[in-house]
């Protein structure tokens, strides 16, 4: 999913992926981040400790990026491609 945004709207993604035990030391508290896992759109937390849908990971990008949240199709759009 996060590649074919990435190309999608032209932007870099970082993955961060570490053992559950580094998220859970003192440091990591410190530093004021979301638990994880969690996904980040520039400052917006998305979610966390929890998954995040591909329509709800796009329209935080187009937010972050100042474009058209897309439309939410339903699933007979989805599988006919309208």
């Amino acid at each position: 999913m996060m590649p074919r945004l990435g190309e999608k709207y032209q932007l870099e993604i970082d993955v961060i992926s570490k053992p559950n035990s580094e998220y859970l030391t003192d440091d990591y508290f410190a530093l004021d981040l979301p638990v994880a896992p969690a996904v980040m759109v520039g400052d917006e937390i998305l979610v966390e400790g929890s998954d995040v849908s591909d329509f709800e990971l796009e329209s935080a990008i187009c937010r972050n990026l100042g474009l058209p949240v897309p439309e939410k199709k339903g699933m007979l759009s989805r599988l006919l491609g309208k």
